[in-house]
């Protein structure tokens, strides 16, 4: 079992390889100094006004010289944590030893306060934190001691209890150094324990962070794949269609060839056969590259697409009210509004931004069929020439159903088609609820 050393040294990230990033000096360095001093400058001017510096003989410029300095420390807290924390140990020393009341100001001790914690915090060498913050508490409460030893603070307080009634429990001269131990024991082990927090809670961020992008580059690469996967089944599959069809053809037109003077009825059969043929294969390679250019959707074997349209390639935006009604029948209440400038602008759309927006919205009703609890669509295409831009928007009501996440392929496939034409997709639930889909197309570009 470990003992408490060791484990107080694990807490502290002894043996940790993880090294905190080394900030440059910024802005908020500049502006929590530049207020620290501001205040204590104000503070000790405060403290002065009241008569609580009427035992220092040092003089005044000193006394801003010393509030000045400390405030300057905290520039470098936590670009140089080790040496900010040394200098204001030797700070808090120097000035505790020419003008105590000055040092003893509560602006002057937050700010040694802060410096040894950031000296915990920040560091990036522990085991050198260990012995730089080991050396300074000891040599703090040495400092200490030889005050109650052989200097003048046990005299200073048999001075003050001559002059004051003695009351409570305790003798006056254990009681007042037993209460200094102790303030001490809170100041720096609650400056230690702090800066130990701070440091644990920025690994732990760095941990997530790093998981966080670890997932996502993963995710991307499975996205990635699966969409390379699926491109290279359905290539291997119209290589098959296109060679059966090829084959079939040269077959069925070698065997008209050979009969065709001989036997004119089996040559004109071995022609029908040739042009089924290449009917069959031209439709199946249609049905296979509108795979390629859509994504997995629903339907079967017949090309119907996700909402019961039809793969047509010549799908636009006056098709959508077919497709809309589609939508309708299975239990949607779909609205469509197209808001054009000037009149019938929708119709002079480019035929390849009209069948993109067309598989837009054929699209997001099939996610919103598939994975959300909606139960109103708002499907809206703007088409303005004067500001030369198309748009297209679907938004339903839902939230998304449990146990229905989708590859987003489908997603995916939007994106790939409005880069096509430099659109600009932004996809997304919505503040208020529901779910959005919205693509921007320009129209100089296309």
């Amino acid at each position: 079992m470990p003992s408490t050393s060791q484990r107080a040294l694990t807490w502290f990230g002894v043996d940790d390889e993880w090294e905190r990033p080394r900030p440059r000096l910024g802005r908020q360095d500049v502006v929590l100094a530049a207020s620290v001093e501001a205040v204590s400058l104000l503070a000790l001017e405060l403290v002065r006004s009241a008569g609580g510096l009427d035992h220092t003989d040092v003089p005044v410029w000193t006394q801003w010289l010393a509030v000045s300095t400390g405030a300057a420390l905290l520039l470098g807290r936590r670009r140089w944590p080790l040496v900010v924390a040394s200098l204001a140990a030797l700070h808090m020393f120097v000035a505790g030893v020419t003008m105590p009341q000055v040092m003893g100001q509560v602006s002057l001790q937050i700010v040694y306060f802060v410096a040894l914690l950031s000296g915990v915090a920040y560091a990036r060498d522990r085991r050198a934190m260990v012995v730089v913050i080991g050396t300074i508490v000891l040599f703090m409460f040495a400092w200490i001691t030889w005050q109650f030893a052989v200097g003048s603070a046990a005299q200073d307080m048999i001075d003050d209890m001559d002059r004051a009634d003695r009351v409570g429990f305790f003798p006056p001269i254990p009681s007042a150094v037993a209460m200094t131990l102790l303030v001490n024991v809170i100041y720096f082990g609650g400056a230690i324990v702090g800066g130990g927090v701070s440091w644990r809670a920025a690994r732990q961020r760095m941990r997530l962070q790093e998981q966080a992008a670890t997932i996502a580059a993963q995710a991307g690469r499975l996205r990635e794949q699966a969409v390379l996967d699926e491109r290279l089944r359905i290539a291997r599959e119209l290589h098959d269609v296109v060679a059966h069809g090829v084959s079939a053809m040269g077959i069925q037109a070698g065997a008209a060839r050979r009969v065709l003077d001989r036997d004119p009825d089996a040559a004109r059969t071995a022609l029908a056969h040739v042009e089924d043929a290449s009917r069959d294969a031209l439709a199946q390679m249609r049905r296979l590259l509108g795979t390629l250019r859509e994504g997995p959707v629903d339907g079967g074997g017949d090309g119907t697409g996700p909402a019961g349209g039809t793969r047509t390639p010549e799908a636009g935006v006056g098709d959508l009210p077919e497709l809309v009604a589609q939508a309708s029948q299975e239990g949607l209440a779909v609205h469509l509004d197209v808001v054009e400038d000037p009149t019938c602008a929708a119709t002079r759309l480019p035929r390849g931004i009209g069948l993109a927006i067309y598989r837009t919205v054929q699209e997001a009703l099939t996610n919103v069929r598939r994975h959300s609890t909606a139960d109103t669509v708002s499907v809206v295409v703007r088409v303005d020439e004067s500001s030369s831009y198309a748009e297209v928007e679907v938004v339903d009501n839902g939230r998304p159903r449990h146990g229905t996440s989708g590859s987003g392929l489908g997603q995916l496939g939007i994106r790939e088609r409005a880069a096509t034409h430099d659109g600009q997709v932004d996809i997304g639930p919505r503040v208020t609820g529901g779910y959005r889909v919205r693509v921007r197309y320009p129209l100089r570009a296309s």
